[in-house]
C-alpha cells in the first residue's frame, strides 16, 4: 500500500490505492481517487496572430468541456502551447526581416494574450521551443528507435528551387493521384482521406511561392506505421463513441498505411538524438512529430511548475484517466493515427514488440473531438487572402463572451459553418441580449424594486413548479450532451429554459401583481421562482459564458469567485533536462504562460438555492445590444465585402 499526494492549488488528492504497476524504470502507475480528465488542445501555429476560425475549432469547445468537467468535480488538466517549428516560421521570419526566435517570441506572446483574453482556462499553455519539450521529444524518439519503429531510408524530399529549403508536405498542393481531386495536400487528400506523399501528387506546386518543387534524394527516419497497424486498428475499433466523421476518417486511414517520414532537411527544429545525426544542423525532427508530443511535455512542465514533478503521472499513467483531444478536422490524422502510433511504438505495443522506457506506458486518446471549418462568406479563413477576423480585434470590440456564445451555438461542430456579421448580430441581440440578459435584468430589477432582497415564497402553483422542474431536469439533459462534446445541443437546451422562463414571467405579469397589495405573497413567489431559474440557468451557462456568469453571480447578491479566469504569468526556461545536438533553446529564456488556479472557484454543476433575505442591488445591463447596421457593414477592421 502506498500513499501519493497531488496538490493542485487548494485541491488535494490523496491516493491510498496499491500500485497497479512498478516497472524497471521506477515509474508507478497510480490510480487516483478523483477521476482525472486531460483536455489536450491543438497547438496554434506561431507564425501570426490567430483568427476566430482557429479558436472555433480548438479554443472555445475545449474550454467549455474543461470548465464543465471541473464543475462536475473532476480533476482536470488542460494543456497546450504554441507550435513553433517548421518551414512556415522560417518563411515568415524572412518576410519580416527578423530571426525565427524573435518571430516565435512575438507571436507566442500575442497568442497567449488573445487566448487568455478569451478566458481559455489552461492549466498550462506553453510553447514547443522550451528545453523541456526538446528533452521529452528526444526521449520518445529514442524509445521508438530502440524499439525498432524508426526506419532509416533514402527518400525523395521536396525543396524550393529558389531557396533550397525543404517544403513541408502540407505546403505542397496538387491533384490527388487516387481520386483526382484538385487541391490535395502533400500529406493527405481531404476529398478521399488517403495518406499521400508530395512526390505522388500530379502537377505539384508550392503554396509558399507557387514554384514547382524539386524532388531530391535524402536520408531520413520514418515511423514504421505498418508495424503498428494491427494495434491501431484494434484500438480504433473500441472507439464507438467518437463523432462518426472522425471515426470513419480514422478507420479509412488504416487502408493505406505506409512508413511516414519523421525528420526533415531544415535548420530550425529539434535535433535528431541518434549518434551521427545530433550534430547535423541541417536535419531536424518533423514538426508534426514533435507537436503532438507537446501534450505530454506540457503536462510534465505543468507538474514541475506546481512543485510536484511526478504529478503528470496521475494523468498519463492512470488507466482510469480520460484523454480528450480538440482540433480542426484537418488535424485528425495526426491525433488518431500518428500520435497513437508513437505512443504504441514507444511502449513496445506494435508487431516488433519492445521495451518500456523512461516515461513508461502512456495513455492513448479517449476521444478525438474534431470540429469542421468556420468560413467567412463561403471562404475558409485565410490570412494570406485577407479573409480573416483576428481574435484580438474581436475581443477589443465585443468582449469574450459574445464570441464564445456564437461559436457555441452556431459554430462548426459537425458541419462547415459560414460566419456572417448579420448572423452574429442576430444571435447576440435576439438570444443573448433579449433572451438571457433581459431575463436576468428584469427579474432582479423587480425583486430589488419591490423587496430589496430575495423574497420568501409562499405555496407554489403549478406554473411555478413546471418551470422549476424544467430547469432542474435540464441539468441532466445538458450534462449528457456536454459529456459527449455536443456543445450546440447543450447550450440550446439551456437557452430553451431561458425562453420558457421569459414566457413564465410574461404569463405571471409580476408588474401587475406589484400594484395589488393583496397579491404581495404571490408576487414574492413568482419572483423567487424566477430568481431560482435564473440561478439554475447561470450555472448551466457558466462553461459557455464564464465572464457573464460571474456578473450574474454577483447580481444575485453572492460573493466570491464563481468562474475562475486564467492568468498570464512570465516564467523562464529553467527546468533541468539533458539534451543532445546543436541549435538548442537557450537556458533561462523568458516567455509567458497561461495558467490559473481553478480549484477555488465556487462553480459546481448543481442547483444553487436562492436564499430568501439575500440583499440585492439594482442590476447593471448584462449584455450590450449591437447596432443592427453592423450586420450589413461589419466593423471597420473587417468590413462586409460587397
Amino acid at each position: 500500500m502506498r500513499a501519493s499526494i497531488l496538490v493542485r492549488g487548494s485541491f488535494t488528492i490523496v491516493d491510498v490505492t496499491p500500485s497497479t504497476r512498478d516497472d524497471d524504470q521506477g515509474f508507478d502507475k497510480v490510480v487516483g481517487m478523483t477521476e482525472s480528465v486531460v483536455v489536450n488542445v491543438a497547438w496554434p501555429y506561431a507564425n501570426g496572430p490567430r483568427h476566430i476560425g482557429h479558436v472555433a475549432g480548438f479554443g472555445v469547445p475545449s474550454d467549455v468541456f474543461a470548465r464543465f468537467q471541473r464543475m462536475r468535480g473532476r480533476n482536470v488538466l488542460m494543456v497546450s502551447g504554441t507550435d513553433e517549428h517548421g518551414t512556415p516560421l522560417l518563411v515568415q521570419a524572412d518576410k519580416e526581416g527578423v530571426t525565427v526566435r524573435e518571430l516565435a517570441d512575438r507571436y507566442n506572446r500575442q497568442i497567449v494574450t488573445d487566448l487568455a483574453g478569451l478566458g481559455l482556462s489552461y492549466d498550462l499553455f506553453t510553447r514547443t521551443t522550451t528545453r523541456n519539450h526538446y528533452a521529452v521529444v528526444q526521449e520518445l524518439f529514442k524509445g521508438l528507435y530502440e524499439n525498432g519503429y524508426m526506419l532509416k531510408e533514402t527518400t525523395k524530399g521536396a525543396i524550393s528551387p529558389s531557396t533550397g529549403r525543404t517544403l513541408p508536405d502540407r505546403y505542397i498542393e496538387g491533384t490527388c493521384p487516387i481520386c483526382g481531386a484538385e487541391g490535395a495536400r502533400g500529406d493527405q487528400c481531404d476529398n478521399c482521406g488517403n495518406q499521400l506523399d508530395p512526390v505522388d501528387l500530379i502537377d505539384p506546386v508550392s503554396k509558399i511561392n507557387g514554384e514547382t518543387p524539386e524532388f531530391i534524394e535524402t536520408e531520413h527516419f520514418l515511423l514504421d506505421l505498418p508495424s503498428v497497424k494491427d494495434a491501431l486498428e484494434e484500438w480504433l475499433k473500441t472507439r464507438e463513441d467518437w463523432r462518426p466523421n472522425v471515426l470513419k476518417f480514422s478507420l479509412n486511414l488504416l487502408e493505406d498505411m505506409r512508413p511516414r517520414t519523421m525528420t526533415r532537411d531544415i535548420d530550425w527544429g529539434i535535433p535528431i538524438p541518434v549518434e551521427g545525426w545530433e550534430e547535423n544542423s541541417a536535419k531536424k525532427l518533423y514538426v508534426w512529430f514533435d507537436a503532438v508530443i507537446g501534450y505530454l511535455s506540457s503536462s510534465i512542465e505543468w507538474a514541475h511548475r506546481t512543485g510536484n514533478p511526478d504529478a503528470w503521472k496521475d494523468f498519463w499513467q492512470n488507466d482510469e484517466a480520460r484523454h480528450y483531444y480538440f482540433q480542426g478536422k484537418d488535424n485528425i490524422t495526426f491525433h488518431s493515427q500518428i500520435w497513437p502510433a508513437q505512443l504504441l511504438g514507444y511502449a513496445g505495443k506494435g508487431a516488433k514488440g519492445g521495451e518500456l522506457h523512461k516515461f513508461g506506458e502512456l495513455n492513448l486518446p479517449t476521444e478525438i473531438v474534431s470540429s469542421e471549418y468556420l468560413t467567412m462568406s463561403g471562404s475558409k479563413f485565410s490570412s494570406s487572402k485577407g479573409v480573416v477576423i483576428y481574435v484580438k480585434d474581436f475581443l477589443a470590440e465585443f468582449g469574450p463572451d459574445a464570441l464564445r456564445y456564437f461559436i457555441s451555438v452556431a459554430g462548426p461542430e459537425n458541419n462547415d459553418t459560414d460566419f456572417t456579421w448579420d448572423e452574429f448580430v442576430r444571435r447576440i441581440n435576439n438570444e443573448l441580449a433579449n433572451g438571457w440578459g433581459n431575463l436576468v435584468n428584469r427579474t432582479v430589477s423587480m425583486a430589488y424594486k419591490n423587496f430589496g432582497e430575495v423574497p420568501a415564497p409562499a405555496a407554489l402553483e403549478e406554473a411555478d413548479k413546471a418551470i422549476l422542474q424544467l430547469a432542474e431536469e435540464t441539468f441532466e439533459t445538458a450534462a449528457g450532451y456536454l459529456e459527449q462534446s455536443k456543445f450546440k445541443q447543450a447550450i440550446t437546451a439551456v437557452m430553451h429554459v431561458v425562453g420558457e422562463a421569459n414566457a413564465y414571467i410574461a404569463a405571471m405579469e409580476p408588474w401587475k401583481l406589484a400594484k395589488d397589495e393583496t397579491q404581495r405573497e404571490r408576487l414574492a413567489t413568482v419572483l423567487w421562482t424566477a430568481l431560482q431559474v435564473v440561478s439554475d440557468c447561470n450555472v448551466m451557462l457558466t462553461p459557455f459564458l464564464p465572464f457573464t456568469a460571474q456578473k450574474v453571480h454577483e447580481t444575485l447578491g453572492r460573493d466570491g469567485i464563481w468562474a475562475a479566469q486564467p492568468e498570464v504569468r512570465d516564467v523562464v526556461d529553467d527546468i533541468p533536462v539533458e539534451l543532445v545536438g546543436v541549435g538548442l533553446p537557450p537556458e533561462n529564456h523568458p516567455y509567458p504562460i497561461i495558467t490559473g488556479d481553478y480549484t477555488a472557484q465556487l462553480a459546481a454543476w448543481k442547483r444553487v438555492d436562492v436564499e430568501p433575505g439575500t440583499a440585492l442591488s439594482k442590476p447593471k445591463p448584462l449584455v450590450a445590444k449591437l447596432d443592427p447596421e453592423l450586420g450589413e457593414t461589419g466593423p471597420e477592421w473587417a468590413p462586409v465585402q460587397k
